[in-house]
């Protein structure tokens, strides 16, 4: 894989827009695309405009009303998902190594779990809609009642930095199941995986021309033109709170819904009773896996007083273990930072927790790792309370805090003292207690026992500023259909004759 690494730093790459079933010749303001392991220039972006949006919008909004996919089969659409599926797996070593080599995520993350979850979502809408019907009323007499569910139309589709062939494939493959078209875009500072896939799907001639449209650029240039423009039925978007607020705002005025993943601080509880071995390893995960740089992390750590010591103890030790290097190492547990200024963001969340009172326990600092990237040492912190700012505020990065709780009523009350509300994770052995903690936490999802996982026969978001709407099964129905009544009378209803 180190071969494939350099083979792929080497290659000269430029990022365009695909519109209307071709790639186009894109002349927009250049945006180098980095290697954060390396800090080399491995690609660059051309950004597409105001204009280009508009032919991107309009190329999915045509093949929507005058093309085949808006009334297709159920059978038909199933077979394209299925295509999908197998394009991105025959092609799984390559689209790992790009994420790789634009994320700084390690090959053992991105080959192990991402594209085979990219994959994975395309397979599980081609079975969800061959199972999902509508529904049929007949309690008032005389009369049928029909509900369908219709493609809302043209979806734009705005993906993450930090998972950008997952997280997007979450989106294409939902939109596409219920016969939308849609246009995506990735962040600027990944779009590697994304440009390869379309061209992928391309070469396969998988999609009617029109069906799916990629645009490439900023979010103050490409993504405000997109979310703002008038032919969009809806937005779809992962990604910063404040930048949801803003897709929010343009979606208003156009009287548009859309669906935010946004942003998470999410708890982690350890009770007196859990399995602490287990407990410890899915903290770990919970704060490190995929360099720290996940919504859903499990990042602040509540563990209760009597067993606070061990826990704190071993995960600090483990924490200044962790190794740290070159992505493409398979030994390699914790990567770069995703740029320079998430690297100094860092920095100053841990400067912030010790004039604060905090205590830091590993890490904290910048490492030179390999090949000069955005590399940081992990960092574990002891926090006097959940008032500071590195309890608070999302950092993003290989970044965990511990506070020492001593009853069930206090934890939920600290854990829930948050503008957010995306994922909590508790660890007991006491079933009960699993269930009164899960109806109490203020989150989308509550993980017991388990780091990690994401079940898309469930729905997955947020409340409050994590979020809106959800993904997964009925969760994405809701998101890129519109349901639709049709009342029919069976036998001819008495109606007054009005005027005689």
């Amino acid at each position: 894989m180190k071969d494939l690494r350099a083979e792929l730093a080497r290659a000269p790459r430029a990022v365009t827009s695909y519109v209307g079933g071709g790639f186009v010749a894109t002349h927009g303001a250049p945006i180098p695309v980095i290697d954060p392991s390396t800090r080399a220039v491995v690609a660059t972006l051309h950004e597409a405009d105001a204009a280009e949006v508009d032919r991107a919008v309009a190329a999915a909004s045509a093949a929507f009303e005058t093309g085949p996919w808006a009334r297709a089969s159920v059978a038909d659409r199933q077979k394209v998902l299925m295509d999908i599926h197998a394009a991105i797996l025959d092609h799984a070593d390559e689209l790992a190594a790009l994420e790789t080599l634009n994320t700084g995520i390690p090959l053992r993350q991105t080959r192990g779990m991402h594209v085979p979850r990219a994959a994975q979502n395309f397979r599980f809408f081609a079975e969800f809609i061959n199972q999902q019907g509508g529904d049929v009323y007949t309690q008032e007499p005389g009369y049928l009642s029909l509900v369908t569910y219709d493609p809302i139309g043209v979806c734009a589709l705005i993906g993450p930095w930090n998972m950008p062939l997952g997280l997007t494939a979450m989106k294409m493959a939902g939109a596409l199941a219920f016969g939308n078209t849609c246009v995506v875009k990735p962040s600027e500072i990944t779009p590697l995986t994304l440009a390869r896939l379309f061209q992928i799907l391309h070469d396969r001639a998988i999609l009617p021309d029109g069906v799916i449209n990629l645009v490439n650029g900023s979010g103050a240039v490409t993504g405000a033109a997109l979310s703002g423009h008038p032919d969009i039925d809806m937005v779809s978007f992962t990604g910063g709170t404040e930048t949801g607020a803003r897709i929010l705002t343009a979606l208003a005025r156009g009287i548009k819904g859309g669906a935010m993943e946004l942003g998470g601080k999410s708890a982690s509880i350890i009770f007196a009773d859990a399995d602490m071995g287990r407990a410890v390893d899915g903290a770990m995960l919970g704060s490190f896996m995929n360099n720290g740089q996940m919504c859903l992390a499990g990042s602040r750590i509540f563990v209760h007083r009597s067993v606070a010591d061990r826990v704190i103890d071993e995960f600090a030790t483990r924490t200044k273990a962790l190794r740290i290097g070159d992505p493409f190492d398979p030994e390699t547990e914790i990567g770069p930072m995703i740029n320079a200024a998430q690297l100094d963001r860092v920095q100053s969340y841990v400067a912030s927790g010790l004039a604060e009172g905090a205590k830091l326990l590993a890490g904290g600092k910048p490492c030179e790792g390999s090949g000069g990237g955005f590399y940081l040492e992990p960092t574990v912190m002891r926090a006097p309370s959940n008032a500071l700012a590195i309890c608070q505020e999302e950092i993003f990065a290989p970044f965990a805090t511990f506070q020492v709780f001593d009853d069930e009523d206090e934890v939920i009350a600290r854990a829930n003292d948050s503008r957010f509300g995306l994922v909590g994770y508790v660890w007991t052995q006491e079933l009960e207690r699993a269930m009164r903690v899960s109806g109490r936490l203020r989150t989308g999802t509550v993980l017991v026992n388990t780091p990690i996982l994401r079940d898309l026969r469930t729905g997955f978001g947020g409340v409050r500023q994590s979020g809106l709407g959800r993904e997964g099964a009925k969760g994405s129905r809701a998101m890129f259909t519109e349901m639709k009544s049709t009342i029919i009378a069976l036998q001819p209803p008495a109606l007054p004759r009005l005027g005689i």
